[in-house]
């Protein structure tokens, strides 16, 4: 579980066949440039969005991520509750959007931030919602996300 917890602090270049896995220091030049690349409808087997998934957001909203097709992605998993890595996640997470929006202009717009929980008992549409305001993550480009645990072990696992 701990593993976990590191594992998902990953960048998801819809489209973009070299995407640098090592996010913390992942040129945002190529995340604006991913967001002018051709669009296509086809996506690798692997990918998150074959996933069957539903996904409730912060705003109880259901969505499936296909739904997302056209953003550049930046996706980690966290639980809201926790008091160690995942405070250090959500800080690079704002270091990421920090450089996105000084580099990538107005296509920063079409960059999403998901935080996708590992703990959907406890992280319920409304305390994601609290715990985004608290935040201050809570313009259209930040997007909280939960599911039952074997969708999110499932997400967790394609990701990996």
């Amino acid at each position: 579980m701990k593993t976990l917890y590191f594992i998902l602090l990953s960048l998801l270049l819809l489209n973009c066949n070299n995407h640098n896995s090592n996010t913390a220091t992942t040129d945002t030049k190529a995340v604006a440039d991913s967001t002018t690349a051709k669009t296509t409808d086809s996506f690798s087997d692997l990918s998150v969005y074959h996933l069957p998934a539903v996904w409730t957001t912060q705003n109880g909203d259901n969505i499936e991520l296909k739904d997302l097709k056209g953003n550049v992605l930046v996706v980690v998993m966290i639980y809201t509750s926790c008091k160690t890595a995942c405070p250090i996640l959500i800080k690079d997470m704002r270091e990421i959007r920090k450089r996105v929006d000084e580099q990538a202009g107005d296509k920063r717009k079409q960059v999403k931030y998901l935080l996708v929980s590992i703990d959907p008992e406890t992280d319920t549409p409304e305390h994601l919602k609290a715990f985004a305001k608290e935040r201050q993550m809570d313009d259209e480009q930040w997007l909280f996300l939960r599911s039952n645990e074997e969708q999110t072990r499932e997400f967790a696992a394609v990701l990996a």
